[in-house]
């Protein structure tokens, strides 16, 4: 059995650590395990809280309207880069750093002690420490890997909140009164992550996000009431480690440094000023730093209620082939679902229609529902989907393509809701609910697609790209699938904003004239035979008033593929905006502006 060390009373520790050197995600304290991990049969060193404890009621200071929850922390510490190392197979020992391509993003700990810190460039890291195992940043394969995590969190408490990856927030109350005690709580949250995962964390509790944060960088458990008292002595750069996202990150640090400029060095000095005059003079961002620095919260932790799929299923016998006896079928199942979902008070966002053939072929088509709300999901509307879905599968009549498998009887059939969540959590539209035009239009789209095929109906979403038809990425109706092509990457090259309205499915071929009826031509230094004033099209001759560019594009020079190409933006004498490319001395209309 682990014991818990106590620290005599009124000794109310701070955090070493300082953000100066050591970010949020990679801060932790001298002496831990250098990657997050412990040996296999042990525990943890040093990762069971100790609990602080104060009879002065001198350490508490009123402050009206503020609140603070009693907040439990589990931190991993240096989670990006004991996520990157495990992917990548590093030893515990071998000194390692997370990058984005330009500076350090995490470091580990043996990192730290050869001198690198967030922030600096590759370069200047591998002239401190020249044996530094470099590994890339990939924020999805850090979330991926951390549910592990929450999930080894949740066998202990119901609701959480994860706030970055490595960072867990739970109420403490409930569960604390659960477990015993404060101490019992973070000893069985300790060993349980440690024993689910092998990953070592630790554990803080007090009041408020902020020093709960700041107390599991050292695996306190601080008395209720000494929040104000705790925060007082830590510097302003501690509020980094409460700004969950980069963003965040950025607007907390330049607010600490014109604090510090200002003569503020400490959170109490941030607190003694009226949080009325922080707002007006730095916005939300500062009114934010203020209550956090006071130790209050803007909200409790959002606990993550996870909601398993609901699904229903039935065998056919005799095997259905016929659409209108699979439909009386399907009519049954909705109910089915439908009582469940009420029943357990949830809504979903997407409807998972399977079924067998009796040639052994398994069909599955996802549909998303109408509505975030209960009204959007209804038997009625669950036996449509199905219907048309079925319509689609065995009617001779469905649009098939070539090597698609001809329609078999159905041997089993099932229904299944996806993305559960509770009623009401979804977020409503910003003007309300959708209209009856609009959800009438959308179950026509759905009973199209549910014939031709999830391929038959395709929507437009923007994907990242230099030339107008790159950045076009089609997709299934309703998929919910990210772009291939990230819109925030940067892309040399890229054609000026604004962006064409219309581009059309093929480029039309065009002639440029200037004004001697000659063929306007780019050369190798992008320098045009003249100026463009006549343009040609399928439709006759318009004069061009007004026109800009050219932009080049030379791209996959190195490759067979490679393709260069010249970019020009036209305006028209009807006021007609185009956007003209020139390949190999041949103009085509790319697209309309409107």
């Amino acid at each position: 059995m682990a014991t818990v060390p106590t620290v005599p009373p009124g000794d109310v520790r701070a955090t070493d650590a300082s953000p100066a050197d050591a970010s949020p995600a990679d801060a932790r304290p001298t002496g831990a395990h250098p990657a997050g991990t412990h040996p296999a049969g042990t525990q943890p060193t040093g990762a069971h809280p100790t609990a602080a404890t104060s009879t002065s009621a001198a350490a508490t200071r009123h402050v009206p309207g503020a609140s603070a929850h009693r907040t439990a922390v589990v931190w991993v510490p240096d989670w990006p880069v004991v996520a990157a190392m495990r992917a990548a197979e590093v030893p515990a020992q071998q000194p390692a750093a997370v990058h984005d391509g330009r500076r350090i993003v995490a470091s580990s700990a043996p990192a730290r002690s050869q001198g690198i810190r967030r922030g600096m460039r590759l370069r200047t890291a591998q002239e401190c420490c020249p044996e530094l195992e470099l590994l890339p940043v990939d924020d999805a394969r850090d979330t991926r890997d951390f549910e592990p995590v929450a999930v080894a969190v949740e066998t202990l408490v119901a609701g959480l909140e994860i706030a970055r990856p490595g960072l867990i927030l739970l109420p403490a109350l409930g569960a604390s009164r659960y477990h015993g005690s404060e101490e019992e709580l973070a000893r069985r949250l300790v060993e349980t992550v440690a024993e689910r995962t092998g990953h070592e964390s630790q554990v803080g509790i007090a009041d408020g996000i902020l020093a709960s944060l700041l107390a599991a960088r050292t695996a306190l458990l601080l008395p209720p009431g000494q929040t104000a008292q705790f925060l007082a002595t830590h510097p302003l750069d501690a509020l980094l480690h409460a700004a969950t996202s980069p963003d965040a990150v950025d607007e907390t640090r330049e607010l600490v440094h014109l604090w510090t400029r200002l003569g503020l060095r400490t959170l109490a000095d941030l607190s003694a000023l009226a949080e009325a005059d922080v707002h007006t003079r730095f916005g939300e961002r500062g009114r934010w730093a203020h209550r956090m620095a006071r130790g209050a919260d803007l909200r409790p932790p959002a606990r993550r209620r996870l909601e398993p799929d609901i699904g229903v299923e039935t065998a056919l016998d005799p095997p259905v082939e016929r659409v209108d006896t699979a439909a009386f079928v399907a009519r049954s199942l909705a109910e089915d679902l439908y009582a469940l979902v009420l029943e357990r008070s949830v809504t979903c966002s997407r409807l998972r229609i399977s079924a067998h053939t009796e040639s052994g072929l398994a069909l599955s088509r996802t549909w998303r529902t109408d509505d975030g709300a209960l009204g959007g999901l209804s038997a009625a509307r669950i036996t449509d989907r199905v219907r048309w879905q079925l319509e689609g599968w065995l009617s001779a009549t469905g649009v098939r393509g070539e090597g698609d498998p001809e329609p078999s009887p159905l041997v089993r059939l099932a229904i299944t809701a996806e993305g559960v969540v509770a009623a009401g959590a979804q977020q409503g539209r910003l003007w309300g609910a959708a209209s009856g035009d609009e959800l009438r239009a959308r179950r026509v789209t759905e009973r199209v697609q549910g014939i031709l095929g999830g391929d038959g109906v395709l929507s437009a979403t923007l994907q990242g790209g230099r030339s107008a038809r790159d950045q076009v990425h089609l997709v299934p109706w309703g998929d919910t699938h990210p772009a291939p092509r990230a819109l925030d990457r940067p892309w040399p090259g890229q054609l000026p904003q604004p962006a064409p309205a219309t581009v059309p499915a093929e480029p039309a071929d065009v002639t440029l004239l200037d004004a001697q009826g000659e063929p306007v031509l780019v050369n190798v230094r992008l320098a045009t035979s003249g100026e463009p004033a006549v343009l040609v099209t399928a439709s006759g001759r318009h004069r061009v008033t007004g026109w800009a560019g050219p932009w080049p594009l030379a791209e996959r020079w190195w490759g067979e593929t490679a393709q260069r190409r010249v970019y020009v933006q036209v305006v028209l004498d009807d006021d007609t905006a185009l956007l003209l490319a020139c390949t190999g001395g041949q103009w085509t209309c790319e697209a309309l502006y409107d």
